[in-house]
């Protein structure tokens, strides 16, 4: 848990030294510094009003209704006792009308929460397993994860508008001024790409983060384990259409549903009974295995929001309880 702080600490600081060491240069430039600021201020804006109406978004999009208990007591009663052991206050549930198993959390403060649930994941979890996926998403409304990726983002929608606008700028006929400027655009354009591969990083040190937090919430490791095989296989199952329908949303997910079926063939190596399911006996005979990820897999992981689902099973067999 200390090396995920440390990591995250870390990368906050990357990032904002990065944007100071543009900053640094555009004031030494003659571009000069208001520039900057203007466009400091828009992406702020611009991320600002994302960040309110991106509740709407979402339920709009994954066709969100929000439920009484009297509809779904077991569910109320999980998401409750969850609330008061994370010290949350009690976030709205609401059932997605998706097929694709899976849940999220989002909401824009602490009292805003907001934790659902799709269709698919009510028929596919057993108890135990829906409550360690619900600790998971709990952990993201107690860390304010929504707001953390998203003043994340400012820096590399920051460094983009610096380099777009640097890279063309024809305001002076000096020469070297305008090869200053360029160069400064072309530097600018490359932090934006190492920044925003640095966001989907802190995206993926979040969802460790909330796994530890759910099992931290009395959830035993190998449910969460189970809960995430289930939620693979039943993601490549989902028609590809479906999948379609979320493709922009999927960063809320608890797993990345895209790369289902490519992590069906490492996760085979867990379920050594074929019981579509993990156990603590399974989940405890890969703490001391090691693990391989192919060359592709790693690929696909530094350009996603989740961790592989190999690693990060990996991960959860060091929180089993003998």
């Amino acid at each position: 848990m200390f090396s995920l702080k440390l990591r995250m600490w870390l990368l906050w600081i990357v990032m904002f030294g990065i944007i100071y060491a543009i900053v640094s240069m555009l004031s030494y430039s003659f571009f000069g510094v208001r520039n900057f600021n203007f466009y400091l201020v828009v992406s702020f804006i611009m991320m600002f009003i994302q960040y309110m109406i991106g509740p709407k978004l979402v339920e709009w999009s994954m066709r969100v209704k929000y439920v009484r208990e009297q509809e779904y007591p077991e569910l109320f009663q999980m998401i409750r006792g969850l609330s008061q052991l994370a010290n949350v206050p009690m976030p709205k549930i609401g059932i997605s009308d998706v097929s694709l198993p899976n849940a999220f959390a989002f909401g824009r403060w602490k009292r805003d929460g907001r934790i659902c649930v799709t269709k698919g994941i009510l028929g596919l979890l057993d108890r135990e397993e829906l409550r360690a996926v619900l600790g998971h998403e709990m952990t993201h409304l107690k860390n304010r994860d929504v707001l953390t990726i998203t003043l994340l983002s400012v820096i590399p929608m920051v460094l983009y508008r610096i380099a777009w606008s640097t890279m063309y700028y024809r305001g002076s006929r000096n020469r070297s001024d305008g090869a200053n400027t360029a160069l400064i655009g072309v530097l600018a354009f490359i932090f934006y790409f190492i920044t925003n591969l640095l966001v989907l990083y802190a995206s993926r040190i979040r969802e460790y983060f909330a796994d530890r937090g759910s099992v931290s919430l009395g959830n035993p490791a190998h449910n969460l384990a189970s809960a995430l095989y289930k939620l693979v296989y039943g993601a490549a199952r989902t028609p590809k259409e479906s999948l379609a329908e979320v493709e922009g949303l999927k960063a809320f997910f608890i797993n990345d549903p895209s790369v289902a079926l490519k992590e069906i063939r490492e996760l085979s190596v867990i379920d050594k009974d074929h019981s579509g399911s993990i156990d603590s006996l399974e989940l405890m005979a890969l703490r001391d295995k090691q693990v391989k990820v192919s060359a592709g897999a790693k690929l696909m992981e530094l350009l996603s929001t989740h961790p592989n689902m190999l690693k990060r099973i990996k991960q959860l067999s060091s929180y089993e309880r003998l």
